[in-house]
């Protein structure tokens, strides 16, 4: 039977989300975890919406995994969440419609990147999820950079290339907003990101928003199509997955087909 998991993790402690050997990751604590509970020799594979780069937290993180146990979701969400470490949680367990993937029935995915410009009003106790600068922001020369960049696009300027993977994407909604005094988040919607994309885009955007660039540069950059030393790929610690969004139960399987096609993806269950 195939799992749908929602999960939440404090990424600070993980060498991001896939399993590395000799490393700690999200995934390698997840198996163990599976495999403890199971009594099993193995650990099933999981498999996640969003691989999250090292220090990167998840509040909206899905993932899949087929077991063949006889444990209810009730009984397999108590029992994880009494193995796992303390900077993960299991917040749902349920049977996956036919069909569902994680990563591939995706319709989006949904990051917020969180900013402190007033050094009055630094929080130490959310050091761990929010990025301290040194100048004031103004959000509304950084909404007019980030406007610029919405839509389909080769993101290859804000990407790691990766041999044979695609580096277009459609970025839906690129926006900032001052939350409260000294508080700045800004809210990135994609079908897909690239890896290191998310932080590179902001990192796009803050000397836009602190003066140092046009409101302009971000797009010439997106324009060149290849990497720019001058962007810098923000800290991983102020970044954080908040939701997987999917279709309808009965289009998680069309949607999944449809990805892997776009993506040039080889079809690989789990």
């Amino acid at each position: 039977m195939r799992w749908r998991i929602d999960l939440r993790y404090d990424g600070t402690g993980f060498h991001g989300w896939a399993r590395q050997d000799g490393l700690r990751t999200v995934q390698g604590d997840f198996e163990e975890a599976l495999r403890t509970i199971l009594r099993a020799e193995q650990a099933p594979t999981v498999t996640c919406a969003g691989r999250t780069d090292t220090g990167v937290h998840a509040r909206g993180q899905v993932a899949h995994v087929d077991l063949d146990s006889e444990m209810t979701a009730r009984e397999l969400l108590r029992r994880l969440n009494g193995v796992l470490p303390p900077d993960i949680a299991v917040n749902a367990v349920v049977e996956a419609p036919e069909g569902f993937d994680a990563r591939f029935s995706a319709l989006f995915r949904r990051y917020v990147y969180r900013i402190c410009d007033d050094p009055g009003g630094w929080d130490p106790l959310r050091r761990q999820e929010v990025l301290r600068v040194g100048r004031a922001l103004d959000v509304d020369r950084m909404n007019e950079a980030a406007q610029k960049l919405l839509g389909e696009h080769d993101f290859a300027a804000f990407c790691r290339k990766r041999e044979g993977a695609s580096t277009v994407r459609a970025l839906r909604e690129f926006s900032w907003a001052r939350v409260a005094p000294g508080r700045v988040e800004g809210t990135v919607i994609a079908d897909a990101f690239c890896h290191s994309m998310v932080r590179a885009l902001v990192g796009s955007i803050v000397p836009v928003g602190d003066g140092r660039r046009e409101a302009d540069w971000p797009a010439t950059v997106l324009a060149a199509r290849v990497r720019n030393s001058a962007v810098t790929v923000l800290p991983a610690h102020g970044l954080t997955l908040e939701e997987v969004r999917y279709p309808e139960d009965d289009q998680v399987a069309a949607r999944a087909v449809e990805t892997r096609q776009v993506r040039g993806e080889v079809h690989r269950r789990g």
